[in-house]
């Protein structure tokens, strides 16, 4: 097996807003100081569905990098790099599209979700439908084995996971598999060799999942496999073959609906957006004149919380001690709804404030994100070649 790695990656389709702060940047910082990470600017995937407007995506490449750094990512943590500096995820795309059945591509459910709600744009093309092909590679091309998805995302791992299976079926059984399996076994030791018998028997015949982590362990602990063995007895283990990918692990996250101005979800497209590093007045002027609950028409009328798109804010935002003055005001017509506001404004400012701040330095020396960005892209090509090297063998197409 290999070590625990996590990849995420974001489309740079404009500018970054409290959504994607609490959606999913928010946790990308808690995971950089829990696992190596790797964070990418999805430019191929932005294509899929902006083809027409490549110019949104290139401008907004550097910026969504200022608003990654300002939130608080860090890339002496982490590795940030740019899908397409990296050629091999498209090599391995291109691969994987020859065995990958087509059925599996057209009953991905986002596929005709997206569709659904792009039908002013013309996604029956070659590049949208395989998408989660391309997403697959971006994943198994790090031998990632945990990504950070929401429950909506979940099938998409399951499709890389099937990916997976299927290469390792096809292409990991080198001439001599199993015999070469069995001397490695020899390696373990005596002992150690009936064991991984046993659990391989308890897995394979009896769907013992707690056997098959007992062997993982086994073989990562012995010290006397090289890493072609230690591959080896991995797949004579998952019954697979040789594992060359592999299968990757989702990390469920449960982001908080970030609700936008107007109540709905937060999004460009609804116009109800607080941006990330937006001018302070800004900010304010548009919370103060955030529409509230349509009972409250005057001052002195009682308003009900769960009816405003406010109380969402505060929910987010506030303690335990505001949102008691909030409902209890509110209710009571005790206080009015710019006073309401008033925490919610405070608090956003503060944490804007922070993320200028970390900003600034990126701001003033462009330079600096574009060095951030080339040593990224060179380790990222590092690790994808590693994987490469073993893909082109398995498929017979390293002419060495």
């Amino acid at each position: 097996m290999y070590a625990e790695r996590v990849l995420s990656g974001m489309r740079p389709t404009g500018r970054l807003h409290l959504g994607h702060y609490h959606g999913v940047l928010k946790n990308w910082v808690k995971l950089q100081a829990e696992y190596p990470c790797l964070f990418f600017v999805a430019d191929w995937h932005a294509l899929t569905t902006a083809y027409d407007s490549p110019q949104i995506i290139a401008d907004s490449v550097w910026e969504m990098l200022v608003d990654w750094l300002a939130a608080g990512v860090d890339p002496q943590k982490a590795t940030f790099f740019i899908q397409s500096r990296v050629p091999a995820h498209a090599e391995l795309h291109l691969l994987m599209s020859m065995f990958c059945p087509l059925g599996w591509l057209e009953r991905v459910p986002t596929y005709k979700d997206q569709q659904e709600k792009l039908e002013h744009k013309d996604l029956s093309t070659y590049g949208f439908l395989g998408y989660p092909l391309l997403m697959s590679a971006d994943i198994l091309l790090y031998r990632a084995d945990k990504v950070p998805v929401g429950e909506d995302q979940l099938p998409h791992v399951e499709f890389t996971r099937e990916i997976a299976r299927r290469f390792n079926h096809l292409y990991g059984r080198e001439p001599g598999f199993e015999d070469n399996a069995k001397e490695a076994m020899k390696k373990l030791g005596a002992k150690n060799a009936r064991l991984y018998a046993e659990l391989r028997t308890r897995f394979q015949q009896e769907g013992d999942n707690a056997a098959r982590e007992q062997g993982r362990v086994l073989i990562e602990d012995a010290k006397s496999l090289g890493h072609v063995d230690r591959e080896r007895l991995h797949g004579y283990l998952e019954g697979t073959g040789k594992m060359v990918l592999v299968e990757p692990g989702a990390l469920l996250t449960e982001a908080p609906r970030m609700p936008g101005l107007d109540g709905q979800k937060m999004s460009k497209s609804y116009g109800n957006t607080i941006f990330l590093r937006e001018e302070a007045d800004s900010i304010s002027k548009k919370i103060r004149t955030m529409q509230t609950d349509p009972a409250r028409v005057r001052r002195t009328d009682p308003g009900d919380p769960d009816k405003c798109p406010v109380w969402q804010f505060h929910l987010i935002y506030s303690d335990d001690g505001v949102r008691a003055w909030v409902q209890d005001g509110c209710r009571s017509a005790g206080i009015g709804c710019l006073e309401c506001k008033q925490p919610v404004i405070d608090a956003i400012l503060k944490e804007q404030a922070v993320m200028r701040e970390r900003a600034q330095p990126y701001v003033e020396n462009p330079a600096l994100l574009r060095r951030i960005m080339a040593e990224g892209c060179e380790r990222a090509s590092e690790l994808a070649e590693e994987t490469m090297r073993d893909v082109r063998a398995a498929m017979g197409l390293s002419y060495s």
